[in-house]
């Protein structure tokens, strides 16, 4: 494995593959295994574009066998900043064919966490759009390229900027297939062994830590959700959130339904017109969504525009569904809901579509492993009863075991019997979850996390900034909200919008901006003069927001 992440202990691994578990495949091949099957079946639709299985592999094995001539090498990893494009797919599956290894970014990203991300994993590479509504991203590569001698490429989805390249002609010119460029191909193969995948944690300290997701236990994932949601070779999968959410990639999403060998629908944008004229174009018949969105769809009038007989299924990750809202996508869009709760280092929950009402619409559903352990903790580490509030702890064959390059955040992270530390508070019920909360500080905004110990060193830059405190908020539509509570230096003054403007200075992804800030003279604290958040949530949340 590669050099920083930490391994199954080898009983672990025997047993995952003496149980079929495993299956010794990259991620790549699972693709091809079921290109073969149906080469000529579409596998992946955006707008007009329609791109067969066969048309997917070929592609993406040319612009694999550009990348080992451009001097890009197995393991090297590469930051993919691309939007939902079919060019995410191609690049995804070309890295993965060479052994090298996309580090999955997000393109509301910037300067502060493109930078760590880079830094973090070593990057030879970084794959960018050229410019996605107001931002050019070649300024940001240029700017990184000059910082971090070891990046060697930027690759530009688009018009490069001068040292950078295109990507369209990699694809479009690298060599075609025949026995020399499948031997050469043959040559860098990696092991299932070997890290597929590096995503991002969710982020309870200031940035987020790099998941080495294996292509064994990657595969296996991706197998398993997709088993759970019941997709077959007949699925037709709406791929709105970004594909380098692991809910979207692998939880089924993306490659959930190429395991299963059915259609992937990259959304042109979120537009609820757009997506549900999808929906009847296509015959969709399931869609991964958030809280958000699913908000949106159930006050609006526009889905009842569109014939929605195909659509089966829609899912919901990142935050919990209300009750009130599954019953209502069941009853105004005909379709059953399916709750999706798990983290990107590895444990996957899932609702289950024939499970009883009282599973469905309450719980935040159950492993899609039968070899997935889990416990309940209490704040001592010692297991709880059914019923009983704590921590959700895991492990399992799709689990990671450690951080990359990351020993003293694993010791944190990861109990010493190797469990995995969800650090969501939850009771269970035999096997179905139902969650609560988090354990630490982090604000989950529509499924987007944000890390409080991040926004609050940064607002201490402020020089007016005695102290502060980011709590997160109820809110309708994304679940929580960030506030800003702040005790000013005697004398200063600050407002909303000069916090916003300081903050969107140090180049952050705008979903971590604070939506209000509160000016006070204290916080309540506890004896140990440690600031009691949840009194400060209790006591904004009873105050109109202005």
């Amino acid at each position: 494995m590669l050099e920083g992440c930490v391994p199954w202990p080898a009983e672990a691994a025997h047993k995952y593959r003496a149980l079929g578990l495993w299956e010794d495949l990259t991620v790549a091949e699972m693709v091809e295994r079921t290109m073969r099957a149906a080469p000529d079946k579409d596998a992946l639709v955006f707008g007009d574009r329609h791109i067969s299985y066969a048309e997917l592999v070929r592609s993406s094995r040319r612009l694999a066998l550009a990348l080992l001539e451009l001097g890009l090498k197995p393991r090297e990893r590469v930051v993919m900043q691309l939007p939902n494009v079919p060019e995410f797919v191609i690049a995804y599956l070309a890295l993965n064919w060479i052994g090298a290894i996309p580090v999955t970014a997000l393109r509301a990203h910037r300067h502060a966490e493109v930078r760590h991300f880079i830094r973090a994993s070593g990057a030879a590479a970084y794959l960018i759009p050229d410019v996605i509504g107001s931002f050019d991203y070649r300024p940001m590569a240029a700017e990184m390229a000059g910082e971090f001698p070891f990046l060697r490429h930027v690759i530009v989805a688009g018009e490069p900027a001068p040292g950078q390249r295109a990507l369209q002609p990699l694809i479009d010119g690298g060599a075609p297939e025949d026995d020399a460029s499948a031997a050469r191909l043959r040559a860098v193969r990696p092991s299932p062994d070997q890290v597929s995948t590096m995503l991002l944690s969710g982020g309870t300290t200031s940035m987020s830590k790099l998941i080495p997701r294996t292509h064994n236990d990657y595969v296996l994932n991706a197998r398993l959700c997709a088993q759970a949601a019941g997709f077959d070779r007949g699925t037709v999968f709406m791929a709105i959130l970004p594909l380098g959410h692991n809910y979207n990639l692998a939880s089924p999403g993306l490659l959930g339904t190429f395991y299963a060998g059915g259609s992937v629908v990259i959304a042109t944008g979120t537009d609820t017109e757009a997506v549900f004229a999808a929906v009847e174009r296509e015959r969709v018949t399931a869609i991964a969504s958030v809280v958000p969105l699913i908000s949106n769809w159930l006050h609006s009038e526009v889905p009842r525009r569109f014939d929605l007989s195909s659509l089966k299924v829609v899912q919901n990750g990142g935050a919990r569904l209300a009750p009130e809202l599954r019953i209502r996508l069941r009853e105004q869009f005909g379709c059953t809901p399916q709750e999706i709760y798990g983290t990107a280092e590895g444990l996957i929950n899932m609702t289950r579509l024939d499970d009883p009402d009282d599973l469905l619409l309450e719980s935040s559903g159950a492993p899609v492993s039968e070899f997935d352990e889990i416990k309940v903790l209490d704040d001592d580490d010692r297991e709880v009863p059914d019923g009983e509030p704590g921590e959700l702890v895991t492990r399992g064959p799709y689990t990671i075991r450690g951080y990359y390059n990351a020993p003293e955040k694993n010791a944190e992270a990861f109990t010493p019997d190797g469990f995995y530390r969800m650090g969501d508070i939850v009771r269970k019920r035999g096997r179905h979850v139902f969650t609560e909360g988090r354990r630490k500080d982090l604000i989950n905004r529509g499924g987007e996390k944000i890390s409080c110990d991040e926004i609050e060193n940064l607002i201490f830059g402020l020089p007016q900034v005695k102290v502060v405190a980011l709590v997160g908020l109820p809110d309708p539509v994304f679940g929580e909200k960030a506030c800003a509570c702040v005790i000013l230096q005697p004398g200063t003054t600050l407002g909303f919008e000069e916090l916003i403007a300081y903050l969107r200075a140090q180049k952050i992804a705008s979903f971590k901006l604070p939506e209000r800030l509160a000016i006070m003279d204290a916080f309540p604290v506890s004896p140990v003069g440690k600031i009691l958040k949840r009194e400060l949530r209790d006591r904004l949340s009873a105050q109109a927001t202005p």
